[in-house]
C-alpha cells in the first residue's frame, strides 16, 4: 500500500472518530453554564457573572466597541483587574468562581450603558464561553411612608439578628504557605457585619479582629515562634462557638529574617514623570512572610488597577509588569501599597513628549505565536525594528512605512524553539529610539542595556554612555580592551528612578583598537563594541554579498576586506535612490568586513538596489535585485542564519504570499523527510523563521516545500 493511501485511510478514521466526539460531547461541559447579567446608571455599569457550569472560573476579560474606553473599575475582595494597552480589562482571582458561586464587578466608561464583551477562562486559559451584555436599567426603588418612630417595631415582632456566621462566609490565609514565627495576612467575606471574631491555631488563640459594615475583614497574625512545623487548622471563630476553618501546613523558619530586623514598607520602580506605552515594574520591600495589596488611582480618585503580592523571606514583593495604555489620559496618578499596618503612597504624572509610541498587544506569549506591536509614529515615515533575544543578540530587522494616521504593525514569529526569556523590540525613526519588551514562555522583565553616543573616539576623548534596566538598581560596567583582557575593575552604577542612566568613560590612555564594554546584573547582561582611533580611506575596498537576488524580508550579509581597523560606513539604497539605512561600522585588526544587520524593507519596491560601502574617499558598490511579491502566489527562500551557542547553525526561511497556517517540509537529496514544520502566517501573508541545522546532516543539497490552503512553493539550500 502506498504512503499516500496511507495517509488517506488515517485522514479517514481521524474525521470519523472526530464526528463521533462531537455527537457524543455531553452538553454539560460548558455550554451557556457561564451567565452575565449587568445594569447600569448612566456611565457607572455593575457586571455579574454566575458560574452554573462543573467547572472553576479563573480569568474573566471584558471589553468594549472600538468607539467606547473604561474610565476606571472596582472588584470585589480578593480580586484583581489589570487595564491592557488594548482596552481589555482582565480580572483574576486565586479563589476563582466555584460552580454555584457569582462575582461582581463594577465599571465606569466614557459612554452610558454600553454594550460589554465578555470571556470566561478556566485555569489552563481555555476559554469556557463568551458573549456580549446589554445592560438594563436599575431597578425604581420605591420608598416607603414615613411612619412615627414607635411604629417601627410591630406588636410581637423583633427585629432580624444578623448571623455572624454563615455556609457562604469564607477566608483565606497569604501567604498560602506560611512559615513558624512569620507574619501572615487573614481576609474573609460574607461574615456578619461590625462582629467580633476569634482566630485560632487549633486550639490556641493568637488574636481577634472585628467586621467591617460589609462582612469583610483584612487583618494581619503573626504565627507563634515556637508553633510546630506541621499542618495545623486555622479557625475563626464567634461568640457562640460557630467556626470556620483552613487546613495548611506551616513551614520551618528557613531563611526567616529576625524580628530584630524590621524591613520598612517601600515602593520603588515609579518615576515622577511616566508616558503613554511605558513599561513599569513596581516592587518593593516589606515585612517577611505577609503581602501588600497595591492600588493605581487615576486624576478623578478612581482605582484604574488593582494587585497583590506576596513578600517574600528576604523581605521583597514585586508586582507583575504593568504597561501604561496608549489611551490614558494626561494628569496627576497615584499609587498606594499597603500591608494592612501601614500605607505608602507614590505620585506621578502622566506626560507626553514620545514621538514613538508602541506596546505589545500582550506581555506574554507562548512559543510559536506571532508577536505582535503596533501603535503610532510620526505619519508616513518609515520606522525600523530591531528585535533582540534574552541573550541580547540581534535576531531579526525589518523597516516598515506609517500610514496617513501614524498606525503601523510590527509582526514577529517565534517557533516552539524559541528560547524563552524577555524579548526586546527597538524601534526608530530618525533619532526617535524607544524600547519595548515582551516575553516568550514568561512575563518580561526590564533587561540592562547601553549605548554609546558615537561608534569611535579619539583617545583622550569622554565616552557618554546611555544606560538603561530595572529603577533605582545597581549595575556593573566593565571594559574589555583588544586583546580580550579587563580594563581595571567593574565600576558599580545605580540607576535613576525612571530606570535611566548616564555614565561618562573617562577614554585617557586608550590605545588604537576595537573594545567591548559590558553592563551586567547579577545573570542579565548586554554588550555594546566601541572603537578607539580609528581613521578612515587608506586602502580598497572590497565587498560582496551572499547572494544576488532578494525578495522583500530578506537580511543581508556583507562581506568583505579592507585595511585592518578602518572606519566604514555601509548605505542600502532603493530602486528609486532613496537611502533606507545607513550604518557605521569598520573592519577589525585582521581587515574583515562582516555586517548582517541589514535587511530589505518588507514593504520594498522592486528593482536594482545599491549597497555602498565608503571610507574617506575610497568605496565599493554592490548592486543586487530585489524581486516583486506576486499578488497571487507563494514565494519562499533561504539566507544563513545566525549560529546559536551549544545548539549549532541556522538558516532563516522566509516565506511571502502566504495565508493562513503554513505546512514546511525539508527533503535530503535521496527524498527522506528529514522535518516537517508548521506555522501561521502574518496578517501581511509573511513567515520569517529560523531552522536549526541538525548536526548530523550530511553535506548536500536540501529542498524546502511550503504549502498553505491554496498555493505551493519550494527552493533550495546547500549544507557544506
Amino acid at each position: 500500500m502506498t504512503k499516500s493511501s496511507m495517509r488517506g485511510i488515517f485522514l479517514s478514521i481521524v474525521l470519523i472518530s472526530s464526528i463521533a466526539m462531537l455527537i457524543t460531547i455531553p452538553e454539560t461541559v460548558f455550554a451557556d453554564e457561564v451567565e452575565v447579567t449587568s445594569i447600569a446608571l448612566e456611565e457607572t455599569t455593575i457586571i455579574e457573572v454566575t458560574n452554573n457550569s462543573n467547572e472553576d472560573v479563573n480569568t474573566i476579560r471584558i471589553w468594549l466597541g472600538a468607539d467606547t474606553t473604561f474610565k476606571s473599575f472596582k472588584t470585589e475582595n480578593g480580586w484583581v483587574g489589570e487595564k491592557t494597552p488594548q482596552g481589555v480589562i482582565i480580572f483574576t482571582s486565586s479563589d476563582v468562581i466555584k460552580p454555584g458561586d457569582s462575582v461582581k464587578f463594577g465599571v465606569k466608561t466614557d459612554k452610558v450603558k454600553p454594550g460589554i464583551n465578555w470571556k470566561a477562562l478556566d485555569d489552563k486559559d481555555k476559554q469556557m464561553k463568551t458573549g456580549k451584555v446589554l445592560p438594563k436599567d436599575l431597578p425604581i426603588v420605591t420608598k416607603n411612608p414615613e411612619t412615627p418612630s414607635q411604629q417601627n417595631v410591630e406588636d410581637n415582632q423583633t427585629p432580624d439578628i444578623q448571623e455572624a456566621m454563615t455556609s457562604d462566609s469564607t477566608f483565606r490565609i497569604i501567604p498560602k504557605e506560611p512559615n513558624v514565627g512569620s507574619s501572615i495576612r487573614v481576609t474573609g467575606d460574607q461574615f456578619g457585619a461590625s462582629q467580633n471574631f476569634d482566630f485560632y491555631i487549633d486550639s490556641e488563640k493568637i488574636g481577634s479582629f472585628v467586621t467591617d459594615e460589609n462582612g469583610h475583614f483584612m487583618t494581619t497574625m503573626q504565627i507563634p515562634d515556637d508553633q510546630k512545623a506541621e499542618r495545623v487548622d486555622f479557625m475563626i471563630k464567634n461568640e457562640e462557638g460557630d467556626e470556620k476553618k483552613i487546613s495548611l501546613r506551616i513551614g520551618e523558619p528557613n531563611d526567616r529574617i529576625a524580628e530584630s530586623d524590621n524591613i520598612k514598607l517601600t515602593i520603588q520602580g515609579i518615576p515622577n514623570v511616566i508616558h503613554r506605552g511605558d513599561f513599569l515594574e513596581i516592587f518593593g520591600t516589606g515585612q517577611p512572610g505577609g503581602a501588600i495589596t497595591g492600588e493605581i488611582t487615576n486624576p478623578d480618585g478612581e482605582i484604574i488597577n488593582a494587585r497583590t503580592a506576596e513578600i517574600n523571606s528576604k523581605g521583597d514583593w514585586e508586582l507583575e509588569p504593568i504597561i501604561i495604555p496608549l489611551d490614558t489620559p494626561f494628569g496627576k496618578y497615584s499609587a498606594t501599597i499597603t500591608d494592612g499596618r501601614e500605607d505608602k503612597v507614590k505620585q506621578w504624572s502622566v506626560e507626553s513628549d514620545k514621538v514613538i509610541l508602541i506596546t505589545p498587544t500582550k506581555l506574554k506569549y507562548d512559543a510559536g505565536e506571532i508577536m505582535t506591536f503596533n501603535g503610532t509614529a510620526l505619519k508616513n515615515t518609515q520606522v525600523e525594528f530591531i528585535v533582540e533575544d534574552p541573550l541580547g543578540k540581534e535576531i531579526y530587522s525589518d523597516i516598515i512605512e506609517t500610514d496617513d494616521s501614524g498606525f503601523v504593525q510590527f509582526d514577529f514569529p517565534t517557533t516552539q524553539t524559541t528560547l524563552e526569556g524577555t524579548y526586546t523590540v527597538i524601534a526608530s525613526q530618525g533619532s526617535d529610539k524607544e524600547f519595548i519588551f515582551a516575553g516568550v514562555g514568561q512575563l518580561p522583565s526590564i533587561p540592562v542595556n547601553l549605548e554609546f553616543d558615537q561608534l569611535n573616539y579619539k583617545a583622550g576623548d569622554i565616552a557618554e554612555i546611555a544606560l538603561t534596566g530595572k529603577a533605582s538598581e545597581i549595575i556593573s560596567l566593565l571594559v574589555i580592551n583588544p586583546s580580550d583582557n579587563p580594563i581595571g575593575d567593574a565600576e558599580s552604577i545605580t540607576l535613576q528612578p525612571d530606570g535611566r542612566g548616564t555614565y561618562f568613560l573617562d577614554l585617557e590612555g586608550y590605545a588604537s583598537g576595537v573594545y567591548t564594554a559590558v553592563i551586567s546584573k547579577g545573570s542579565a547582561q548586554s554588550t555594546e563594541i566601541f572603537t578607539v582611533g580609528l581613521q578612515t580611506g587608506s586602502g580598497e575596498i572590497e565587498v560582496n554579498t551572499t547572494k544576488i537576488d532578494y525578495i522583500p524580508g530578506d537580511s543581508i550579509l556583507i562581506l568583505g576586506d579592507a585595511n585592518p581597523n578602518v572606519l566604514l560606513t555601509i548605505t542600502l539604497t532603493d530602486s528609486d535612490g532613496n537611502d533606507v539605512k545607513i550604518k557605521e561600522t569598520f573592519s577589525d585588526k585582521n581587515g574583515k568586513i562582516s555586517e548582517s544587520s541589514f535587511r530589505i524593507p518588507s514593504e520594498a519596491t522592486p528593482g536594482m538596489w545599491n549597497i555602498n560601502v565608503k571610507s574617506g574617499s575610497n568605496f565599493a558598490n554592490i548592486e543586487i535585485d530585489v524581486l516583486a511579491v506576486s499578488t497571487e502566489g507563494m514565494i519562499i527562500s533561504t539566507s544563513e542564519g545566525l549560529e546559536v551557542p551549544g545548539i549549532g547553525e541556522t538558516i532563516n526561511i522566509d516565506i511571502l504570499g502566504a495565508a493562513q497556517t503554513v505546512s514546511i517540509e525539508i527533503i535530503a537529496e535521496d527524498g527522506e523527510i528529514i522535518d516537517e514544520l508548521e506555522f501561521p502566517a502574518s496578517a501581511q501573508g509573511e513567515i520569517h523563521q529560523p531552522w536549526i541545522i541538525p548536526k548530523d546532516t550530511e553535506p548536500g543539497t536540501y529542498t524546502i516545500k511550503a504549502e498553505d490552503a491554496f498555493n505551493s512553493a519550494e527552493t533550495t539550500f546547500v549544507v557544506e
